[in-house]
């Protein structure tokens, strides 16, 4: 099934992301950078391991991780973090294939 999203893709579109990121404690700064980039999305796999990269004028980043595990993940504004739950806050960004 992960096959299916292997490819590029552009932002169309994204809903709430602000609310989003303060949610998670982003600055107003990086916030007001973040909700005007959009981003292309890279995704590749090899065996079960994903490779996720994201690629915009604010900052370019990458995630590889093997599917089924746990993995950390560096946020576009160097945080750390592992899952990410937001206290009811919806964030709906959609994206096309290239």
């Amino acid at each position: 099934m992960c096959n299916k999203f292997v490819g590029s893709w552009k932002l169309v579109s994204s809903e709430n992301f602000d609310d989003y990121m303060k949610e998670l404690g982003v600055g107003l700064a990086t916030r007001k950078l973040g909700s005007l980039a959009r981003p292309k999305v890279i995704i590749s796999m090899k065996g079960d391991v994903v490779t996720i990269r994201t690629e915009s004028a604010f900052k370019n980043t990458e995630i590889t991780f093997k599917l089924g595990q746990e993995f950390e993940e560096t946020t576009a504004d160097n945080r750390k973090t592992k899952e990410c739950i937001m206290k009811g806050v919806t964030c709906r960004r959609v994206y096309e294939r290239m």
